[in-house]
């Protein structure tokens, strides 16, 4: 059973990714715990099912919000559908992310791994900030991978319209992950908002399903050597429940330690330089930035 049942000292914790592989574990985690739990995951895929057992296993008080991330308008969507309902939001798990091994863009016309690793965290942690800033102390956390160590922007063509490799396009995705949470942690310093990105190993999980010819090489890999997702959960469950982690803001973790980020990523002007061609691929407006206005963003 839970470990709270009153309503009124629930967190709301909101976790895209969330009905499979770590995202999954740490759903449940949260959910046993005593946490509201909001599970976004494809609206035509397994959530639902996922969400029913493990409000059923945990008793826990658990949701779900059904969008394609890789669409920003779908992302928009699931977000004004959480607000209608919830005012508040205690911790932001930013879990989805994808690789491709071919070249894709969505319906939207953005190369789908930008968009999905990249600029729906990047919008949803935009358009939820007034909710996390009302919960303070609050936290987000991103999903990156040690990958990013192997990163460089494609300043230039972060879609990569001229020579995509699916690796390459994934390390930059994970390295703009860990630029994000340093932009992110930036904005909402000194506001009670905690930013941290994390490593969960190479873990054993869905992942690699559009690897293409190298998806069997993936499972071969995953089954002698990967984690299992309750070991790739760990670091990301703690830095969403403990008080740890809102001591210190624009961190990047692995197995419960902050480490250096890639070193891509140790660029504060990098990661300036990033957040402005993010937000406009986005299509941020001013009104959708007003809650981080004011903060410091502009490294001298």
């Amino acid at each position: 059973m839970p470990e709270h049942t009153d309503p009124q000292r629930r967190r709301v914790v909101l976790i895209t990714g969330g009905s499979d592989g770590i995202g999954r574990v740490t759903a449940r985690d949260l959910a046993a715990r005593g946490d509201t739990v909001v599970v976004v995951s494809r609206p035509h895929g397994e959530g639902p099912r996922v969400v029913d057992r493990i409000r059923s296993e945990t008793g826990g008080d658990v949701h779900h919000l059904g969008a394609d991330l890789a669409r920003l308008a779908d992302a928009r969507a699931m977000i004004a559908a959480f607000r209608e309902r919830w005012s508040r939001l205690d911790a932001l798990v930013l879990n989805a992310g994808a690789y491709f091994a071919r070249r894709q863009e969505t319906d939207e016309g953005i190369e789908r791994t930008w968009a999905l690793n990249h600029l729906s965290p990047v919008l949803t942690a935009v358009l939820l900030a007034e909710a996390l800033l009302a919960s303070a102390p609050a936290r987000v956390v991103l999903t990156s991978s040690n990958a990013a160590n192997a990163g460089r922007i494609a300043w230039d063509d972060p879609e990569m319209r001229h020579g995509y490799q699916g690796m390459r396009a994934y390390a930059q995705s994970k390295l703009a992950n860990q630029l994000t949470a340093a932009a992110l942690a930036r904005r909402f310093d000194d506001r009670g908002v905690a930013v941290h990105a994390m490593h969960p190993g190479f873990v054993a999980t869905g992942f690699g399903q559009e690897a293409g010819a190298a998806k069997p090489v993936f499972r071969v890999l995953q089954r002698l050597f990967g984690r299992t997702p309750a070991q790739g959960a760990d670091t990301l469950t703690y830095l969403a429940t403990d008080d740890a982690a809102l001591g210190t803001s624009g961190g990047y973790w692995v197995d419960r330690r902050r480490r250096p980020m890639a070193p891509g990523a140790r660029d504060p002007h990098a990661a300036e330089r990033l957040w402005g061609l993010s937000v406009a691929r986005a299509g941020l407006s001013e009104d959708d930035l007003a809650p981080l206005a004011g903060l410091p963003a502009i490294v001298p």
